[in-house]
C-alpha cells in the first residue's frame, strides 16, 4: 500500500514545521510507503523553507499567485501517486494518527472517507468561537437548502480518497475556494461513489484562514456555482473517445 498525504499551505511558516514533524513521527511507525506533498499556494513567507527543514523528504509543488484551498488540494491530489490520498490542513486541527480510523471504512469498500467534528463519537478539544460556530450552522443549512450534501460536517479538512476516486473527483472539481470541501463530496455522490463520514478528534486553531469579512460571501457564491456547474453537466464523467 502506498499513501499520499497532501497539505495545502498559504503563509504557514509558524505552523507547518510542527505539523510535518508530527507526520514524520507517525509515518515512521507505519508499515506502508508514503509520500508527503506540500502544495504552496502562493505563500509570501518562508513556508517552504521551514517545511523542508522539518521534513527533508518532502515533495513541494508551488505556484504563484495565491489561488485558494480548492486549487491547492486539486493540484496535490492530481500530482500524487498514492493508492490512498489524504489531504489535511496545515494547522493539524485533526491529528494525523486519526488516519488510522479510516482504514476499516476503506476495507469495507469506501471510495471516500472524511473526518467529521459533528458525529456523537467526535472529540472536539477546543471549540470555535460562537460566531464561527453560528456561521458554520448557517452554512450547513444553506448546503442542505441547495441539496449539496446529506452530511453533518463538510468543512473538516481531513479527507481521503482511493486513487481512482481522486482521479475522477479532482479532475472534475471546478472551484478554488473553501467550498471545494463540499464540491468534491458532491461530485463523489453524483458518481455513486461510496462516501463514509468518520468521527475524528479536532482542536480549533485560533489562526484560521477563513476571513469573516470576505469569505462567507465568496462561499455563498461558490455554492451557487456548484449548482450551476451541475446543471451544465460539468461534473459528468469524461467520455472516452472510440480510438482510446
Amino acid at each position: 500500500m502506498h499513501v499520499s498525504i497532501i497539505i495545502p499551505a498559504y503563509n504557514e511558516e509558524t505552523r507547518i514545521g510542527t505539523t510535518l514533524e508530527a507526520i514524520g513521527r507517525y509515518l515512521a511507525q507505519q508499515p506502508y510507503e508514503a509520500e508527503v506533498i506540500l502544495v504552496d499556494d502562493g505563500s509570501k513567507d518562508n513556508t517552504v523553507a521551514v517545511a523542508r527543514e522539518a521534513f527533508p523528504h518532502l515533495r513541494v509543488v508551488a505556484y504563484q499567485p495565491n489561488r485558494g484551498k480548492g486549487c491547492a488540494i486539486r493540484t496535490g491530489m492530481l500530482e500524487s501517486k498514492g493508492q490512498y490520498r489524504l489531504y489535511t490542513d496545515a494547522d493539524a486541527s485533526t491529528p494525523i494518527d486519526d488516519l488510522d480510523q479510516f482504514w476499516p471504512a476503506f476495507k469495507d469498500g469506501a471510495d471516500v472517507v472524511f473526518g467529521s467534528r459533528m458525529l456523537p463519537e467526535s472529540e472536539v478539544a477546543v471549540r470555535q468561537p460562537w460566531h464561527r460556530e453560528a456561521m458554520g450552522r448557517a452554512f450547513n443549512g444553506l448546503l442542505r437548502l441547495f441539496a449539496l450534501t446529506p452530511f453533518s460536517d463538510t468543512q473538516c479538512g481531513f479527507k481521503a480518497f482511493t486513487a481512482e476516486a481522486a482521479e475522477l473527483v479532482f479532475s472534475l472539481q471546478q472551484t478554488d475556494g473553501f467550498v471545494a470541501d463540499v464540491e468534491v463530496l458532491y461530485i463523489a455522490l453524483l458518481h455513486k461513489l461510496k462516501v463514509v463520514e468518520v468521527p475524528v478528534r479536532w482542536r480549533n486553531s485560533a489562526d484560521s484562514r477563513v476571513r469573516l469579512s470576505v469569505d462567507p460571501v465568496a462561499m455563498f457564491w461558490d455554492m451557487l456555482r456548484v449548482r450551476y456547474y451541475a446543471l451544465r453537466g460539468c461534473y459528468k464523467r469524461p467520455s472516452r473517445s472510440s480510438g482510446a
